[in-house]
C-alpha cells in the first residue's frame, strides 16, 4: 500500500525586506523606445513572436578605417585648443573598429589618446548601444565611461540604465546603480536593480553585489552577491531553488552547477526535508568524440522516518541510510564495435517511493546492470553481454527476483544469394539468481547454463505483385542446471530439438482510383500463412525468460507463441487476412488502411509454461482453456485513416466469434495543427484474463474487464498562451485515474507553467485495495535572463498529451 499525499510543489520568492532598503543611488529612469533601437512589428508581426517588436542596430554613419586602431570621424565644426586638444563640434561621429561614437560635442585630448563627450551621447559597438549625458572614451583600446548611461544589447535582448557605465579595456562592463532586465523598453515587470553590475559578453555572464529583484518596481528579493547567465551557455554557479511544501512538511533543494570544462560538467544538489533529514545528490556528465557517460546518484545519512504512522511503510527504513546511484556509459571502439555499460542500485525497495516522487510520479521500478560489447559486420553480429536487475519492490519475493546473465553470448548471422537465404542465430547464456529454490515453481528454481541454436533456411520471392516464402528453421537448446540442493527428479542436463515450418504468401492488386481532385492507387492484398510447430515435452526445462504472447495482427503471421528460448508453443495453424490501402499518387503516402484476419487451429495448443505436451489448462480455468481448445482466433480487424494533413484515427478490434465477445478494442482520433493544437481521444478495452502472460497469482493480474476513456489536448491561444488538459477515465470501476488541468504563458521576458493535477497510483499492482490518491498543484515561473524557480514538466506533458511540444520557458 502506499501513501496519501497533498503536495504543492511551489517555489517561492523569499524576501529579506531588512535589506531592501540599502543605500544606493537609484538607477535613471528608462529611455522611450524609440532611443533604444526597438522596432515594433507592427502589421509584419511573426505569429511565432512573443514580442512586440526587436532591436535593430542601424548602420554604421562612417566606414571603417584601414586598420582596426584608426580612428575616422566628421563633425560640423572642428577647432585647436590652446594646449592642442581638438574641439569638434555639431553633429561629431567618430568611429575606431567596431566602436562608433555620436555627440554633439567632443574634445579630443592633445595626446589623441582620449576624447572627452558631452551628452546626450550614443555610444554604439557590435550589437550594443550605450546612450549617455557624458563620456570618456579611450582611442588606444576599447576603454570608455559614460555618465548617466543607458544600454542595450541586441542579441541578448537585455537592456538597463546606470549612474555610470565603464566598458573595461577587457571588453566587459562595470555599471554603478545599475538596472538589468530583458522585459521590452515600456514594460516594467522585473528588473535587476544593484550597486555595482559586471557584465561580461564574452563568457555570457553577469555579477551583481547588492543585488534586489523588482516585480513592478517592488523589491521582493535580496541577494548580496548574484551572477547569472546572461546568454544560453553554461556557467558555473548555484541555480535557482526548489521548494515543495506539503501536509509531510517542508521539502527544499538547493542546486550547484559546475561547469568544469565544454565536454563535461555537474551539478551537486543539497536537498533538506524536514521529516526525513538532508539527502546529498548529485550529477556528473561528460561527452567525448567517441564516449558518453553519466553518473547520478544521492546519500541519506539515518533516514528520519517521514512523517508517517509508526510501523508503516513509510517508517520501514527508519534510522538507516538511504542511498540509489546510476551510471551510464556507451561508446565505440570502431564504426562497427560498440559498447554500453549501465549500473544502477539503491539502498531499498522503496526509495523511490519516498523521494522520488515528481510532477508526472514516474515510477522507477528497476536498476538495470549492463555491461555490453557489440560487433556488427557485413555477415555476422556478435554480442556479449552481462545483465541484472534489481526490482524495486518492497518486500521482493523470491519469485519476483529477476535472474541475472552472466554472461550472455550471441552469434547471429545471414547469407542470401538471390532469393534463397540462410539464417544463422545462437545463443550461450548463463542464468543466475539469488533465491531459496523452495518457495519459487519448480521450473523457476533451477539456475545454470543454456545454449540456443536457431538455424534456418528460406526462400522469398517477393516481385511487385506479390510474395511467397516458405521458411525451415530448427531449434536446439541444451542446458546445464544447478537445483541448489533441491530434492527433485529433474533431468539435470535436458534439451530439446523442434521445427518450426511457415509459408508465408500474398498477393498485391491495384487500380487507379480519382477521389476529389486527387488521383490516387487502392490495393486489395490478400494474404495466406501457415505454420506448424509439433509439440515437444518440455517439463523438465526451466523457464528462466518464457513468456506467452498475447494475440494481435502480428501474431497472426508470426509461428512463435511464446518470447524468450525455454519455451516453444506447438502450433498447427492456417491464418488469412485482407487488406485493402489508398496510396497517395504523388508522394506514395497512404491515406486509409483497412485489415481483416483470422487464424484457423487445426490442434489444440498444449504447450504453456508447464511444458506438458499431453495436458490441456482445466476447464475451470475457462479463459486458458478457451485459448488452448478453440478452432480459430479472435477475429483481427484494424483501420488507419487520414483524414487530411490534420485529422487522423484508428481503430483495433479483435472479436470472439464463437463466444461473441469483444476481447480487445482500441479506438483514436488525433488531431494536429501545425500551430500547435493538439486533440487526442482515445478509448481502450481488454477483456480479464486477456494476456496471458499476466498470471492470476501474479500482483499485476487485473480481475476486471479494464474499459478506459483518454481525452487529451493543447490549445495554443497565441505565440505566449497554452492551455492543457487531460482525462483518463477507468469506466469499470466508476473512477478517474488521471486528470490535469494548466496554463503555461510564455512572454517576452518571463514565463509561467501553471499546473494542476490529481491521478491514481496502482503501486505496481492490478489489485484495486493496493491504489492511492496523489494531488498537486505545481507552479514555475522564469524570469528570461536571470533564472526561474520550480521543476520543468514539460516532458511529462509531451507523454500525457501525444503531439504536443511545450515552449521553451526560458527562451
Amino acid at each position: 500500500m502506499g501513501k496519501r499525499l497533498t503536495r504543492t510543489a511551489l517555489a517561492g520568492l523569499v524576501g529579506a525586506t531588512s535589506l531592501w532598503g540599502l543605500a544606493q543611488a537609484a538607477p535613471p529612469e528608462p529611455l522611450a523606445a524609440s532611443q533604444l533601437d526597438w522596432h515594433p512589428w507592427g502589421d509584419q508581426r511573426p505569429a511565432d513572436a512573443l514580442c512586440r517588436g526587436r532591436y535593430l542596430m542601424p548602420d554604421y554613419r562612417l566606414p571603417a578605417g584601414a586598420t582596426p586602431e584608426e580612428v575616422v570621424g566628421s563633425s560640423e565644426q572642428a577647432n585647436y585648443g590652446a594646449d592642442g586638444e581638438v574641439i569638434l563640434g555639431g553633429e561629431v561621429v567618430l568611429r575606431r573598429g567596431t566602436s562608433q561614437l555620436e555627440s554633439p560635442r567632443v574634445r579630443v585630448t592633445a595626446e589623441r589618446d582620449l576624447a572627452l563627450a558631452d551628452g546626450p551621447l550614443a555610444l554604439r559597438d557590435a550589437g550594443l548601444l550605450v546612450r549617455g549625458e557624458a563620456a570618456e572614451l579611450s582611442l588606444v583600446d576599447d576603454g570608455a565611461s559614460i555618465d548617466q548611461a543607458h544600454y542595450v544589447a541586441h542579441e541578448q535582448r537585455l537592456r538597463g540604465g546606470a549612474q555610470r557605465l565603464e566598458r573595461l579595456a577587457d571588453g566587459r562592463f562595470r555599471l554603478a546603480s545599475a538596472s538589468f532586465t530583458r522585459c521590452e523598453p515600456g514594460s516594467e515587470l522585473w528588473r535587476l536593480v544593484t550597486g555595482d553590475l559586471l557584465l561580461d559578453r564574452e563568457s555570457g555572464f553577469g555579477t551583481a553585489r547588492h543585488a534586489r529583484l523588482e516585480l513592478g518596481r517592488v523589491p521582493v528579493f535580496y541577494w548580496p552577491w548574484l551572477r547569472f547567465p546572461i546568454d544560453d551557455r553554461r556557467h558555473t554557479g548555484f541555480l535557482w531553488p526548489v521548494l515543495s511544501v506539503s501536509g509531510d512538511g517542508l521539502d527544499y533543494a538547493q542546486p550547484y552547477y559546475w561547469n568544469i570544462a565544454p565536454n563535461r560538467d555537474a551539478t551537486l544538489t543539497p536537498r533538506w526535508i524536514s521529516d526525513r533529514g538532508l539527502l546529498l545528490g548529485g550529477q556528473y556528465r561528460y561527452l567525448y568524440a567517441s564516449d558518453a557517460g553519466q553518473l547520478d546518484g544521492a546519500f541519506l545519512s539515518g533516514d528520519d522516518g517521514g512523517s508517517g504512522p509508526a510501523g508503516g511503510a513509510g517508517r520501514r527504513f527508519e534510522g538507516e541510510d538511504r542511498w540509489y546511484v546510476d551510471f551510464r556509459h556507451q561508446g565505440r571502439a570502431s564504426e562497427r564495435l560498440r559498447y554500453e555499460l549501465r549500473y544502477g542500485a539503491a539502498s531499498d525497495g522503496r526509495y523511490f517511493d519516498d523521494f522520488g516522487g515528481d510532477f508526472g510520479e514516474r515510477t522507477t521500478t528497476y536498476m538495470p546492470r549492463l555491461a555490453r560489447l557489440d560487433y556488427r559486420g557485413d555477415v555476422w553480429r556478435l554480442e556479449a553481454r552481462a545483465q541484472g536487475f534489481q526490482r524495486l519492490d518492497e518486500p521482493l519475493l523470491d519469485r519476483d527476483k529477476p535472474f541475472y546473465r552472466l554472461p550472455s553470448l550471441t552469434a547471429d548471422a545471414r547469407w542470401q544469394q538471390g532469393g534463397f537465404y540462410q539464417q544463422w542465430h545462437s545463443n550461450l547464456t548463463h542464468f543466475w539468481r539469488d533465491v531459496d529454490p523452495g518457495a519459487v515453481p519448480l521450473r523457476e528454481a533451477a539456475t545454470g547454463t543454456r545454449l540456443h541454436l536457431a538455424p534456418a533456411v528460406g526462400w522469398r520471392l517477393d516481385p511487385s505483385w506479390g510474395h511467397l516464402e516458405p521458411r525451415l528453421e530448427w531449434l536446439h537448446t541444451a542446458y546445464d542446471l544447478d537445483y541448489d540442493g533441491l530434492a527433485t527428479t529433474r533431468d539435470r542436463r535436458p534439451d530439446r530439438n523442434v521445427p518450426v515450418v511457415s509459408v508465408d504468401g500474398g498477393l498485391v492488386f491495384e487500380r487507379p482510383l480519382a477521389w476529389g481532385d486527387s488521383g490516387y492507387r487502392q490495393t486489395l492484398e490478400p494474404r495466406l500463412n501457415y505454420a506448424y510447430v509439433p509439440a515437444r515435452d518440455q517439463r523438465e526445462l526451466p523457464d528462466f525468460d518464457a513468456s506467452e504472447r498475447p494475440f494481435s495482427w502480428q501474431q497472426l503471421w508470426s509461428p512463435y507463441r511464446f518470447s524468450g528460448a525455454d519455451r516453444v508453443g506447438d502450433l498447427n495453424r492456417l491464418s488469412y487476412g485482407l487488406s485493402s490501402r489508398l496510396l497517395e499518387d504523388a508522394s506514395g503516402r497512404e491515406r486509409l488502411g483497412l485489415h481483416l484476419g483470422q487464424a484457423l487451429y487445426f490442434e489444440d495448443r498444449h504447450i504453456d509454461l508447464e511444458g506438458d505436451p499431453d495436458t490441456l489448462p482445466p476447464a475451470a480455468d475457462f479463459q486458458r482453456h478457451h485459448n488452448a481448445t478453440r478452432d480459430r482466433s479472435p477475429l483481427v480487424a484494424r483501420a488507419d485513416w487520414r483524414h487530411g494533413a490534420r485529422w487522423s484515427s484508428y481503430y483495433e478490434l479483435l472479436y470472439d466469434d464463437q463466444l461473441e465477445r469483444t476481447e480487445k478494442a482500441s479506438a483514436g482520433l488525433q488531431y494536429r495543427d501545425p500551430r500547435g493544437h493538439v486533440l487526442n481521444l482515445g478509448y481502450r478495452w481488454e477483456l480479464q484474463g486477456f494476456d496471458p502472460s499476466v498470471e492470476v497469482s501474479d500482483d499485476a493480474f487485473r480481475d476486471f474487464d479494464r474499459e478506459e476513456f483518454d481525452v487529451s489536448f493543447a490549445w495554443r491561444a497565441n505565440a505566449r498562451v497554452d492551455l492543457i488538459g487531460r482525462l483518463l477515465y477507468d469506466n469499470t470501476n466508476d473512477r478517474t485515474l488521471d486528470q490535469l488541468a494548466g496554463v503555461q504563458w510564455n512572454d517576452c521576458c518571463y514565463g509561467v507553467q501553471l499546473v494542476w493535477r490529481e491521478w491514481v497510483d496502482d503501486n505496481d499492482t492490478g489489485i484495486l485495495a493496493d491504489d492511492f490518491s496523489d494531488r498537486g498543484v505545481f507552479l514555475r515561473f522564469v524570469l528570461k535572463g536571470l533564472g526561474g524557480v520550480g521543476g520543468d514538466a514539460g516532458g511529462y506533458f509531451e507523454q500525457a498529451i501525444p503531439g504536443y511540444r511545450p515552449t521553451d520557458l526560458s527562451l
